[in-house]
This record gives C-alpha cells, sequence and structure tokens, in this order.
C-alpha cells in the first residue's frame, strides 16, 4: 500500500506565482517523500485570490521536482485548513494509508490532529524550515493565529463526526 504525502496549501501570489511558503511546502514535500517507498502527493488548496487553484499550482511544482504526473492526487476544493482536511479524508477514507503532512512548522500540529480527527493515519512528515515570515510580527501572527484554530477547528470537526455517525 503506497504511502500519501498531503501537502497543505499556501498562497498563489499576484501573477499566478507560487509564494515563498507555497514552494517550501512542495520542497518539504519532496524530501519527505525521499524517505518512502514509492507515495502518492496529495497537494491541497482551492482558488485563492490569484491565479489558478493552490493544488493545482503544487502539482505543478511537483512535477518540476520529478514526481510524475500519475503519482500526485489534487485536492483544489479546501478552502481553509479543515476542508482541506475533510476533503483527504474523504479521498482516503478505509484504505489503511499511511498519511505524511508535509507543511510549515507552525502549521504541523493543527494539520495532523485534524487528519487524524478524520479518520487518517496521519503523521509529521518534514516541515519547511524556513520562517513563516521575515517580519517579526508576522511569523508570531501566525504562531498565535494556531492557538484558537487548534480548538475550534477540533470541536467543528469532531462535530461533523458526530452528524456523520447520526446520519448513519
Amino acid at each position: 500500500m503506497r504511502p500519501v504525502v498531503i501537502i497543505f496549501g499556501a498562497a498563489v501570489r499576484a501573477g499566478g506565482q507560487p509564494s515563498g511558503a507555497l514552494r517550501a511546502r512542495v520542497a518539504a514535500a519532496l524530501e519527505t517523500g525521499r524517505a518512502l517507498d514509492d507515495p502518492i502527493y496529495m497537494p491541497t488548496g482551492g482558488q485563492g485570490r490569484f491565479g489558478r487553484p493552490e493544488a493545482v499550482v503544487m502539482g505543478d511544482a511537483l512535477v518540476a521536482g520529478g514526481v510524475r504526473r500519475e503519482d500526485i492526487q489534487l485536492e483544489p476544493t479546501g478552502r481553509n485548513t479543515m476542508r482541506s482536511a475533510l476533503a483527504c479524508a474523504a479521498l482516503l477514507r478505509g484504505n489503511g494509508r499511511p498519511a505524511y503532512v508535509a507543511t510549515s512548522a507552525y502549521h504541523m500540529p493543527r494539520c495532523v490532529l485534524l487528519l487524524r480527527l478524520a479518520g487518517v493515519r496521519a503523521r509529521p512528515g518534514r516541515t519547511t524550515g524556513m520562517a513563516a515570515s521575515k517580519r517579526w510580527s508576522k511569523r508570531w501572527f501566525w504562531r498565535l493565529r494556531e492557538l484558537p484554530a487548534v480548538p475550534i477547528d477540533s470541536m467543528l470537526l469532531v462535530a461533523w463526526r458526530l452528524r456523520q455517525r447520526r446520519q448513519m
């Protein structure tokens, strides 16, 4: 059973150019994939303000990094971290594949937790190794944003799972 490397989206800049965070997350995914046996890559992220969906831009970057197109399964519908986790879980449901997360260090705990709550056997993969921003105020903004996001998204995802069980 082939492992999956899930890459959580990041911004696409004006003109359709990948942001530094997006490029770094793809690099982390490639590094994670090199340590695995024949992985499938699952870039996530929907349409942002500019260019093509984040997942599509990451898919192209993966191909440029040497990944075959047939080893990429795009998930271009997620508009935020929780929606991306739910969409990935729907694609992976019941197959038992291990999933490795590639994202920024500050974002890793929430991504892994949400995937696990959604029923995916998620594990941390490589992180980007780059700061969220060159400015200290933005770096702390991104880190501090995760503090309320983790419990809020976790509660929303648990509520979603409970609704799913009742509908069965």
